[in-house]
């Protein structure tokens, strides 16, 4: 390790099976970045800690060439603002959770499933306290289409501090955007290079048009949920075998001797749950998914479905006199949004809804969503997703996906291109362009990156293509059946029964309601018996980091110190013996109001060492 020391310290790529003789995984392609992080650099806050992350976005010196070590800082710093409320009203850090200095070492690469076209990100970060006493691999995947950080603040969080290693896969997804116009995309280590020049993060074929740009997960070809799972399980066996190259004295690492816990939230709790469904090696000890999206054989609903329907029928369903008061569901001066009050009126046009006034067909909007199963809880919550024009962010992006096109044939006319003067499509500017892939989600808009097509001039210019990617689920026509080919591909299998397994979610989930996520999942598990835990969490919504805004933090609590809950109670089970419950009782926290998050707020049960509460 004495020989490494020097390169690891400049943070070069390091061909690490030279030093210690173990191999790396044939699924590794371009070798395995390693670099170490003291001091000022550490794993969990890259140096910024608490304060820091809460901050403003950390400087580049030079923004039109950031440094790997800048990107990476900002990254981090994305990750955790995309997840946690760091607000000073939010409590973290002193009613939950902490950000301690972790320093450690990194092990990045390009890992690849057979057959793929572009590769998924993975990552190990290793603590130099890791407990080689109680080995202990956390295995995880972002939310959303977030980058190779995406769940630091659960995962890495949780994980790093108790002496655990962290493995992390970006699923097939990223910010690794490609710039078409430039031919130019993302480099492992997060700096961008022209193709040809260096193995990038994503690039689409050759003889794609010159314009606009590329995005992974909506054009990588791949559909890279429906292999959510295998990234999960692949990204585990790079962290056993990159614990092999950091302790070669303690090798081999391997799941007879290394307890794996997969967790993850969003999409990636979707994804934990795929994998334990694909687990036939028996890599998981136990699972916690959060939030997660996922869809069982035959029972609840794909996100594609609920999410076209949200699209077109939540604008008007909103502009019921029940949501006066739903922070987000009207402006500023109380008014309600006029593309919203078009929107009751189109739909009439279309027949979809009768009566000449808004307040009767914003009724009929609204009565129509709940009998498709939503619930006030979850309507008044997807108010923010709706506002924020989450709905067509995702559907047209995840059209893509799942029908497999490229950049320049996405279904119902949409692209991506950079946003240039007017707001028109143009050429992307160099510093948003460089920032990319530390700053942006994975799904435009954002960035200086918008969606374009399917539009109209109208006052409610969104509709036309809400209607489009609505009538791909919707038609049998032989030419839409690669969307639902792309869905049916997404269906998780049931895990071993003996798995420990626990789901938790928010019950005023807004964006992956539970009714069609994880209540049908649980069910289904327990149908085939199963014995999943399951907490539905009363006031919880989908996006902690929204808990910040003004009025939206007073009516809800945030997930993640309950899924930080779940996680210690998977621990006492593990390591210290304690039995796994077969039912524990759901906490029944209450909304934090105007003032600060208290423990009181979250009522969450006592800390869990040595068994149950």
């Amino acid at each position: 390790m004495l020989l490494l020391a020097p390169v690891l310290a400049s943070c070069a790529p390091v061909p690490a099976t030279k030093e210690t003789g173990m191999p790396t995984p044939d699924f590794v392609r371009g070798g395995v970045r390693v670099t170490e992080h003291h001091g000022g650099d550490d794993l969990l806050s890259a140096g910024l800690g608490l304060a820091g992350l809460a901050g403003p976005p950390a400087p580049f010196a030079h923004p039109l060439s950031p440094t790997a070590e800048e990107l990476r800082r900002r990254a981090i710093q994305t990750s955790w603002q995309g997840i946690a409320d760091l607000g000073p009203l939010g409590g973290f850090g002193h009613v939950y959770g902490a950000v301690p200095n972790v320093p450690g070492r990194e092990y990045q690469a390009f890992a690849w499933l057979p057959g793929a076209h572009a590769p998924h990100r993975v990552l190990l970060q290793v603590p130099d306290a890791f407990d080689k006493s109680r080995r202990c691999l956390v295995v995880t995947a972002s939310s959303g289409s977030r980058g190779i950080y995406g769940a630091i603040a659960l995962a890495g969080a949780w994980g790093l501090p108790r002496g655990c290693a962290v493995a992390y896969t970006d699923k097939g997804a990223g910010s690794g955007y490609f710039d078409l116009a430039e031919d130019s995309g993302v480099t492992l280590d997060g700096t961008r290079a022209r193709r040809g020049r260096a193995m990038l993060e994503f690039e689409p074929s050759a003889d794609t048009p010159r314009q606009g740009i590329a995005v992974k997960h909506a054009h990588s070809g791949d559909n890279p949920e429906a292999d959510w799972g295998r990234h999960v399980l692949q990204a585990a066996q790079f962290g056993l075998a990159m614990l092999n190259q950091s302790f070669p004295d303690q090798a081999p690492f391997t799941a007879e001797n290394t307890r794996i816990i997969a967790t993850g939230l969003s999409n990636g709790g979707g994804a934990v749950l795929q994998a334990a469904g694909l687990d036939e090696d028996r890599l998981l000890s136990g699972v916690v998914a959060l939030e997660p999206n996922v869809r069982v054989p035959e029972q609840g609903r794909a996100l594609f479905d609920y999410a076209t329907e949200a699209s077109i029928w939540l604008p008007c369903a909103l502009m019921d006199t029940r949501f006066d008061k739903t922070p987000m569901a009207r402006t500023a001066k109380g008014e309600a949004p006029p593309a919203w009050v078009e929107r009751c009126h189109r739909l009439h046009q279309h027949g979809l809804v009768s009566g000449s006034r808004v307040s009767a067909q914003s009724a009929q909007a609204y009565q129509h969503l709940r009998g498709a199963g939503w619930t006030d809880e979850a309507l008044e919550a997807a108010a923010s997703s709706t506002a924020l024009d989450l709905w067509r962010a995702i559907t047209a992006a995840y059209a893509s996906a799942y029908m497999r096109r490229g950049p320049a044939d996405m279904p119902c006319g949409f692209h991506y291109a950079a946003i240039g003067k007017g707001g028109a499509p143009g050429a992307a500017d160099p510093a948003m362009r460089a920032a990319w892939w530390s700053d942006a989600s994975g799904i435009p808009p954002g960035n200086g990156v918008g969606l374009f097509g399917g539009a109209d001039h109208s006052a409610d210019p969104t509709l036309p293509g809400a209607l489009c990617l609505r009538s791909l689920w919707d038609d049998t026509d032989p030419s839409t059946q690669a969307l639902r080919d792309g869905i049916d591909a997404t269906t998780v299998k049931a895990p071993r029964a003996s798995l420990p397994l626990w789901v938790v979610h928010g019950a005023s989930d807004g964006l992956l309601p539970t009714a069609f996520s994880s209540e049908p999942y649980v069910q289904w598990l327990r149908s085939k018996g199963g014995h999943p835990l399951y907490w539905k969490v009363p006031y919880a919504q989908h996006f902690d980091a929204f808990l910040a805004l003004p009025g939206f933090g007073d009516r809800h609590v945030p997930l993640l110190p309950y899924g930080y809950a779940a996680l210690d109670r998977l621990w006492a089970h593990l390591y210290e013996g304690a039995p796994w419950p077969a039912l524990v009782p759901t906490p029944a926290p209450t909304p934090r109001g105007e003032g600060a998050l208290t423990p009181a707020t979250l009522a969450l049960p006592p800390t869990w060492t040595s068994g149950p509460g």
